[in-house]
């Protein structure tokens, strides 16, 4: 694997999956396989999770994670191929990541869309031009598009419960739209619903609002459906996640669909649902206290298992070479 950019980046899912299995049962199995190594954690967009379980796994194999968040610990960087810099931006992208380049075995790299310039976001200009020029593997901490790492954390925590409930038929997943204060990005969503087709071990439906719908090719051959009670109706997994419009790009009509958020009541239709989500989380906007910090949640699951998840994908591009 050269890079980890997006699910078709992984030619066996399931490898990936034991691998952070492994992990998960001995941090330091693999102590000595980054040894001598450094990892550049660089981050355009705020972080809790992404940021600190990246470290964790990186150090759990013997790297040296080295963080910096541009802008406020680096020069305003130029993206633009022949811009004459008499503005603002004091550093292009070609000589920063080059530079970054020298200095790490691998970069992870963290972007946000600017959710006005739908083309502009989904061409991944900032994540492409550091794979350009960087010269080493790349990792997405998430991108303008996608959260690959999210993604993978969430396969392996509905693996880990699927083996430990002993489900033997295909579980049912549906990935839910949530109300929210603000609009935010389809990059979860897409993100899960690329990865779930991907793995292909379980029936997958998506669900929103009309005019919330993800782009075809992320949504591809998932069920879309319109109607939440239809589409929860005895689910095994319920993934819950805000996301702003496609079509009518980077916009979200607040309060309109406020009685999208899920209780218990209203998960009465799904009696055996485990719940997800991503975190951050708005607590009793995109989803109840109820339901958060009730038996059903995954959502601590979730976030500890992005450590495992990191540690997977950075031994995977170390084993490569």
């Amino acid at each position: 694997m050269k890079h980890f950019l997006s699910a078709p980046d992984i030619s066996v899912i399931d490898r990936l999956l034991t691998a952070a299995s492994r992990y998960k049962t001995d941090p330091y199995c693999d102590a000595l396989l980054g040894k001598g190594k450094r990892v550049g954690l660089v981050f355009f967009n705020p972080s809790l999770r992404t940021r600190l379980s990246t470290q964790v796994a990186a150090q759990q194999l013997g790297m040296e994670a080295i963080v910096l968040n541009v802008g406020a610990e680096s020069w305003a960087l130029e993206f633009e191929d022949a811009a004459v810099m008499n503005g603002q931006k004091v550093e292009h992208i070609k000589d920063a990541a080059a530079v970054l380049g020298s200095y790490f075995d691998i970069l992870c790299l963290r972007t946000f869309p600017g959710l006005q310039d739908r083309e502009l976001d989904y061409q991944e200009k900032v994540m492409q031009q550091f794979v350009r020029y960087a010269g080493i593997p790349v990792v997405s901490l998430e991108s303008a598009t996608l959260h690959p790492l999210q993604s993978l954390a969430d396969v392996f925590t509905m693996k880990e419960v699927i083996n430990a409930a002993g489900i033997v038929h295909r579980p049912r997943v549906v990935l839910t739209w949530a109300p929210h204060v603000k609009p935010v990005p389809q990059c979860v969503a897409n993100s899960f619903a690329q990865w779930m087709q991907a793995w292909n071990a379980a029936d997958f439906t998506i669900v929103q609002p009309q005019g919330y719908e993800l782009a075809e090719a992320c949504s591809g051959s998932a069920t879309i459906c319109y109607n939440q009670d239809t589409a929860l109706a005895n689910a095994d997994f319920v993934y819950i996640k805000s996301w702003s419009s496609y079509q009518n790009y980077g916009t979200l009509e607040t309060g309109v669909y406020d009685h999208w958020m899920l209780t218990e009541s209203r998960l009465s239709v799904a009696p055996n649902a485990h719940i997800m989500h991503c975190l951050p989380v708005r607590r009793n906007v995109e989803l109840s206290d109820e339901l958060l910090d009730g038996s059903r949640s995954l959502v601590q699951q979730q976030a500890a298992n992005r450590v495992w998840a990191a540690q997977a994908v950075l031994a995977e591009i170390l084993k490569s070479g």
